[in-house]
Parts: structure tokens; sequence; C-alpha cells
């Protein structure tokens, strides 16, 4: 799952205890991850639930991921300037409401059985999320002392990775396991729906009650040029936004149609389907964690290049197979997957300076990449096969494989 870029802060006002038991909110923002992954990830589950309840075509389904990863291209840097007006606790706690309005119109939807609905409270969910992720980022940095922030983050967003592997299974069960029955596709929404509205509104109180610190951030740009340059001279920046772009919409295009495509290799249910994309999602929690440790000797962009190229071979591999050894092998990219995002971002804003905060809501709006690619791959899929489909996500590794070759390069242009 792609993460909104920190911003860089600094701590406004000390609270009036001093030093801080900061414990329960470090826990908050934990649950606030684990939600934020679990809510996400639950979209490639209602990708094969929705073709099915709805008789749609692959295109149509991916709809799902359009309008969520959209949200990104069109909130990401709004999201940044509501946050600076009403605050970080404010705008997690306005996060939180907002995706638990998203989550209670999934019972009109059912109610009335409209897709069209289905995809709006999606965009409602979507919102909050990204305004979740603008407004909690910072305060894991600020959460205790300053040389730990790093870890905390990777802990935190460890954290996430649970959510996005529990997904397709809880989707598995309470949601796709009703397909076998007749006309059960409203109920089976319905309910989980308004369960994660429930606690999603139970946690923006527990937040809210919160003695949080007042932080602010800072080297934030008004100017958009400097002696000359802007944002777009840097071209590790100009490349970067791209490489994000494909990151994440191979990413998603993957995750989105796995069900489907395990369903049909393996002649099974989307319900047994659904259980296998975990493994997918749980590969990238294992494999940030391994990626950290091999960051500390390997240059990033020599490891982007590996898991580009290791990515392309498996998905090669899988579409050239058949039965288990197309399924694992497919599975097996969630591995590369883990810390490409990490990488192109930090190699993208390597040497920007002041213009780090601009990149960086560039950087987030190409996360929009994840609307795109699937939709794109889902048309392929209702068009040709399988095999040309994932054609598509082989060639967004394949410009991740540039990035980590050259095109990550900080060569200013003026």
């Amino acid at each position: 799952m792609a993460n909104v870029p920190l911003q860089t802060i600094t701590v406004e006002e000390p609270t009036a205890q001093g030093r801080q038991n900061y414990t329960p909110a470090l826990l908050s923002l934990a649950v606030l991850y684990f939600m934020m992954g679990f809510i996400t990830c639950l979209n490639d589950t209602l990708v094969p639930f929705f073709r099915k309840g709805f008789s749609l075509t692959y295109s149509q389904s991916s709809l799902v991921q359009f309008y969520f990863f959209l949200t990104y291209g069109i909130m990401s840097i709004p999201a940044g300037r509501i946050v600076e007006k009403v605050g970080y606790k404010a705008g997690m706690v306005m996060g939180f409401g907002i995706a638990g309005l998203g989550a209670v119109l999934f019972f009109p939807a059912s109610a009335l059985h409209l897709y069209s609905l289905f995809l709006a409270a999606l965009f409602v969910i979507a919102i909050g999320i990204v305004l979740l992720q603008v407004a909690a980022n910072p305060y894991i940095t600020v959460l205790g002392p300053a040389k730990t922030a790093s870890a905390r983050l990777t802990l935190i967003q460890g954290v996430g990775s649970m959510g996005t592997t529990v997904a397709p299974l809880f989707g598995a069960y309470f949601i796709l396991a009703p397909l076998a029955q007749s006309h059960a596709s409203g109920d089976a929404v319905r309910y989980p729906y308004l369960g994660i509205a429930a606690l999603l509104i139970c946690i923006a109180l527990v937040v809210w009650r919160l003695n949080l610190p007042v932080i602010k951030t800072t080297g934030s740009e008004t100017s958009v040029t400097v002696a000359g340059k802007t944002v777009f001279s840097f071209r590790n920046l100009r490349f970067g936004i791209g490489g994000i772009f494909c990151y994440v919409g191979a990413e998603v295009s993957i995750g989105t149609f796995l069900t489907n495509y395990i369903a049909d290799t393996l002649q099974i249910s989307e319900n047994e389907a659904n259980s296998f994309v975990a493994f997918y999602w749980g590969s990238m929690l294992v494999g940030r964690f391994i990626g950290a440790g091999l960051l500390k000797s390997i240059r990033p962009s020599v490891i982007l290049t590996i898991c580009a190229t290791v990515a392309m071979a498996l998905v090669a591999i899988s579409i050239n197979s058949t039965g288990y050894v197309a399924v694992w092998t497919m599975i097996a990219v969630g591995l590369c997957n883990s810390i490409m995002f990490a990488i192109i971002f930090s190699l993208s804003v390597q040497g920007l300076g002041r213009f780090t905060t601009q990149a960086s809501g560039l950087l987030s709006t190409a996360i929009a990449g994840g609307a795109v690619v699937s939709f794109c791959q889902g048309l392929l899929i209702d068009q040709f096969t399988w095999s040309v489909a994932f054609l598509l996500p082989i060639a967004c590794y394949g410009y991740i494989l540039f990035y980590g070759l050259n095109g990550y390069k900080a060569v200013i242009s003026h």
C-alpha cells in the first residue's frame, strides 16, 4: 500500500506535562494505519464481488480502484492545505469522519443495488484516507526522540501492512463467501461496512480526546522558482513522478485482479482464490523488514534495479505457466514491491533541498497511477487474455528498472 510521504515538521507547542507518555498516541496511530491498510486492500475483494454481483466486465469492476486511487491525484495537495488550516489532530478526526461517512453510504447503495452509488461511497472513503495519511504521518516523527523516528515509522507502517494482509481474509469470509448464495450481494457488503463505519467513528472520538503535541510544517515553498530553477528542473524528480505512477499502478493492478486470475488459473471459487491474495500483501510486510536491513549496506538504486528485474521475471513466468506455479510466482511479486515506493520516493527528492515539500505533493498525486493502470488492465482483460493484460504491469516494472539504472540520477536542467 502506498503512503503519502512525510512532510518536514517541528513541535510548535510542548505539552504542559513536559516528558509525556506517548504510548497511547502511538497505539492509536497503529490502529489508524491498520485501518487505512485494511480499507484500501479490501477494495481487492470488492472488485470480484461487484463483477459477479452486477455482471460487470473487468474494466467496469476496476472502476472500484479507479475512483479510489484517482482521489490521490485530486486530493493530495488540497488535503495538505486543509490540514495546515485545521491542524493535524483535527485533520485526523476529519479523515476518520469522512471515511466513516463513505462506509455508511454502503447501506443505501446496497439497499438500492446501485453500482454508481457504491463508487461514490468509495470516493468519499478515499478522501478520508488521503486526509488521514497527510495528517497522521507527521505525528509519528514527533511522538518520541527524533533519532528513533525512522524506526517508529517502519513499525507503524508494518502495522498497516498487517491490515493489508488481514483484509483479503476478511473479505473472503464475510463478502465473497455469500456469493455462493443467490441474491446475497447487497447484504454481504452492507453490514461489514456498517461495522467499519462504527469502528472509524469510535477511533475518531478516541483521537479527538488524545492530548497530542501541536506541530507545524517547516520549509514549505511559496515560490515556485529559486535562482531560475523550478521543482521540475530536477531530472530525478521528473522521472521519479513516472516511477511512482508506474509502481502504484503495477502494485494495485496485480492486487485488483489477482483473485479472478487465481480463480481462473486453479479453477476454484472467488472465495477460495481471495484467501491467496493475503499472501501477496503479506509478502510486502516481510519484504519491508528484509529491505530495511539490506538498505544499510546496498545502494537503494541497486536494490530497486534488482526488485524491478525480478518482478518482471516473476510476472513473465506466471503468465507462461499453469497451476500453482503461475499462482505463487504472481504472489511473489509482492515481495519485490515491498520497498519500491520508499526507494523511488527517496531517490526522487534527493538533493531537492527547499523543493522537497513541493515535490512530495507532486509524488503523492502520482499515486493516481493505481487508478489509470488498473482500469487499462481491465480493458486488456476484456479484449484479450490474462497473458496480454499482465504485459502492462511488466511494462510498468520496465520503467522502474530504467529509473533504478539511470532515471534516478540527479541532473539539474535550467
